[in-house]
């Protein structure tokens, strides 16, 4: 076993004071985590929306999108709560393709992670301070949230990490609300032992040093859908998922129960305009149950300036990981997600 260094040790507190809320942008984030840990808790109905990019590839097209997002949040506010997605660190199937912008702070130069994590740091900075709204990341790599858990609102264990002890212990020393997606094999009991886990205190080794932690009440269900043993999508956004989801949650007691669709990956099969038909389908079964509506109430969404993908970066504000929806295409959805809602 070899490892190589290829960089000096990193000062955190150095990496944290390059990018640092202050003032207003400080007050701001304070106030809209407030907001959030209420939606979460069941103090505040408005419906959750984590949107966004599926990777966050470019500064200045990630900046736009933002301060789109900012204005409809607006318009939206008494209904809707949106938390930007703003993600960072891209897990691989095979360990090949665009790692995120810890890895490729540009996506057309080699990769270089000193220089990612001061990219990471800026762009969630920027995301804040210019346009107001607070955002969401993927605990990808466990070790790297001290870096940035004093810029992020919202984060996400995902699929391929749910089951790892590593994340679900350092998910229980969070502040701030953390999504758990079940797995790729679609195994509820995976999902929700990790919120267990990570609602309740935990000791462990965390870099360098043994910790103790408090518990993470925010703790919470994300669905994404799975995948077979054939490669077939299943999705797991249907009537009946969705109250086997909230059977699992009365029979396990958990704090603060609260469900979010993933309208993407194995619930679309990544085909990226069915997100539009998900989230409608969702909005009408909490109309037909009440105890969906109870515990129903958020959405992932995966979105961008242009529809769809490309393999290379070339088209601005398009992805170059999963395939999102537009800009049209997603203020089309937001505004009648808060019409139904008024309904």
């Amino acid at each position: 076993m070899v490892f190589t260094a290829k960089s000096p040790k990193i000062n955190i507190e150095e990496v944290r004071a390059l990018s640092k809320l202050e003032g207003q942008a400080l007050e701001r984030k304070s106030q809209r985590d407030q907001e959030l840990e209420a939606i979460i808790r069941g103090e505040d109905q408005r419906i959750l929306l984590v949107i966004g990019p599926c990777s966050s590839d470019n500064e200045e097209a990630v900046l736009e999108y933002a301060k789109r997002l900012a204005t409809l949040q607006e318009e939206v506010a008494d209904r809707i709560f949106m938390v930007m997605r703003v993600y960072t660190a891209k897990p691989r199937t095979n360990g090949d393709g665009y790692k995120g912008l810890i890895h490729q702070p540009n996506a057309t130069e080699a990769p270089s992670l000193i220089n990612g994590i001061k990219a990471v740091r800026h762009l969630h900075y920027r995301v804040i301070t210019e346009t107001g709204m607070t955002t969401a990341d993927e605990m990808l790599y466990p070790e790297n949230l001290p870096l940035v858990d004093d810029l992020i609102s919202y984060m996400a264990v995902g699929a391929r990490s749910v089951e790892d002890q590593q994340h679900r212990f350092v998910a229980s020393g969070a502040d701030f609300a953390t999504g758990f997606k079940n797995p790729t094999s679609g195994n509820l009991n995976v999902m929700f032992n990790g919120i267990y886990a990570a609602q309740n205190k935990q000791s462990f080794l965390f870099l360098g040093k043994e910790v103790e932690t408090t518990g993470n009440p925010l703790s919470h269900a994300i669905l994404r859908g799975a995948i077979n043993e054939y490669g077939k999508n299943i999705p797991n956004y249907y009537y009946d998922n969705l109250m086997d989801t909230i059977a699992q949650y009365e029979k396990m007691g958990l704090e603060n129960p609260f469900i979010i669709v993933d309208t993407n990956h194995d619930n679309s099969g990544k085909q990226y305009m069915d997100q539009i038909r998900i989230v409608r389908q969702t909005l009408i079964n909490r109309d037909w149950n009440e105890k969906i509506k109870q515990y129903v109430r958020g959405f992932m969404i995966e979105s961008y300036l242009e529809d769809g993908r490309q393999n290379e970066p070339e088209v601005f504000g398009k992805s170059i990981t999963d395939p999102c929806l537009g800009w049209e295409n997603t203020e089309a959805l937001v505004r009648e997600i808060y019409q139904t809602l008024g309904e």
